[in-house]
C-alpha cells in the first residue's frame, strides 16, 4: 500500500546569534537582520516522511504558507527527497497568528484532497508556541499524535508511534489519517547532490515571470506553455493564493488573528558578581566550603 504524507514546514529567522543589530528599537525582531533557515523541527518532520517512504513506500507532498521568498525551503525539502511541493503565498496572510495560520494550512490541506498523515514540526523556533499543528488536527477533524518520536509500524490504516512524555515516553496505536507533531528525535539527511543538479531549476509561475522580467511573455498561453514544460520535468513548485484554497478572509493574517500584543518589553541580561577561582585543588575546596557556608550547597 502507498501513502500519500502530506509535511508543513515553514521558514524562520535564525534565531540561534541574537545580537543587537537582530532587534528593532520597540523589540521587536528585525527579521531583515537574520538568515532565513528551515524551521529545525519541521526538517525533523521531512525526515521521519521520508524515512516512512523509503519504509512503505509513499508520495511526500511538501506545502508551506509565507511570502515568495519562503520558496527556498520548498526546494530544500526537493533537494532531500519530497516528491511536490507547494507554496500558500498571499498578502492576506500576513500578520496571522497560530490560529489564522492553522486556518489557511487546513484551507490547503483539503484543496489538496486525499491524505494518510500529515506531518509538522513540534513547534517553529521563531514563536514556540506548538499550537498549529494540533489546531490543524481540530479544524480537519482528525486525531494527533504530538511530541512524536519514531514511527514504530504503519500498517493498512493503522499507525504505532512512539511520543515522548516527561520521564520517559509512550506507545500509542491509532487510525488513519492523523496528524503528528514531531521532536528533534531524528538525524535529517543532507540534500543529495544528483537531487540539487535537478530540482535546483525547480521554480514557481512568479519567479519564472520575474526571472524572464525583460522578455515578458506575451500572453497567458506563452507562460501556461512554459509551466507545463516545467510540469512535464517535474519541476514546478505550485504557488496557490487565498483564493485557490478559497480561504475565507476574515479568518486569514490580521482579521483572522484574535492574538494582540499588548505591550514589548527588552530584556538586557547583564553579568551580575563574578569571582575568580583559582584551577587547583585548594582554590576548588575553598570554593565548595563557602558555598556550603552559604547554603547554596548542602
Amino acid at each position: 500500500m502507498s501513502y500519500t504524507i502530506l509535511v508543513f514546514v515553514k521558514q524562520v529567522p535564525d534565531t540561534q546569534n541574537i545580537t543587537g543589530d537582530a532587534m528593532k528599537p520597540d523589540g521587536t525582531v528585525n527579521r531583515a537582520a537574520l538568515p532565513a533557515i528551515f524551521n529545525p523541527e519541521d526538517l525533523n518532520a521531512l525526515e521521519l516522511a521520508l524515512q516512512l517512504k523509503d519504509r512503505y513506500g509513499a508520495k511526500v507532498i511538501v506545502a508551506t504558507m509565507g511570502p515568495p521568498a519562503a520558496v527556498e525551503v520548498l526546494r530544500n525539502a526537493l533537494f532531500r527527497g519530497a516528491d511536490e511541493c507547494y507554496l500558500l503565498t498571499d498578502r492576506a496572510f500576513a500578520g496571522a497568528d497560530t490560529l489564522a495560520t492553522s486556518y489557511a494550512l487546513s484551507a490547503c490541506a483539503c484543496k489538496l484532497g486525499k491524505f494518510d498523515l500529515i506531518l509538522c514540526g513540534r513547534q517553529a523556533i521563531d514563536g514556540d508556541t506548538a499550537q498549529v499543528g494540533p489546531q490543524l488536527a481540530e479544524k480537519l477533524k482528525i486525531p494527533q499524535i504530538c511530541y512524536v518520536e519514531e514511527v514504530k509500524e504503519l500498517n493498512g490504516d493503522r499507525i504505532v508511534a512512539r511520543r515522548a512524555i516527561e520521564g520517559g515516553y509512550e506507545i500509542l496505536s491509532c487510525q488513519l489519517p492523523v496528524l503528528l507533531t514531531v521532536i528533534d528525535a531524528n538525524e535529517p539527511r543532507p540534500m543529495a547532490g544528483r537531487k540539487i543538479m535537478k530540482y535546483k531549476r525547480a521554480r514557481t509561475a512568479s519567479e519564472l515571470m520575474k526571472e524572464h522580467a525583460d522578455n515578458a511573455y506575451t500572453d497567458a498561453s506563452a507562460l501556461e506553455a512554459e509551466l507545463e514544460k516545467l510540469k512535464a520535468k517535474n519541476l514546478l513548485i505550485h504557488e496557490w493564493s487565498a483564493a485557490d484554497v478559497q480561504a475565507d478572509l476574515q479568518r486569514t493574517g490580521l482579521a483572522g488573528s484574535p492574538t494582540k500584543v499588548k505591550n514589548i518589553q527588552s530584556v538586557v541580561l547583564t553579568a551580575g558578581e563574578a569571582k575568580s577561582v583559582e584551577p587547583t585543588v585548594e582554590g576548588i575546596n575553598a570554593l565548595m566550603h563557602e558555598l556550603i557556608a552559604d547554603h547554596t550547597l548542602g
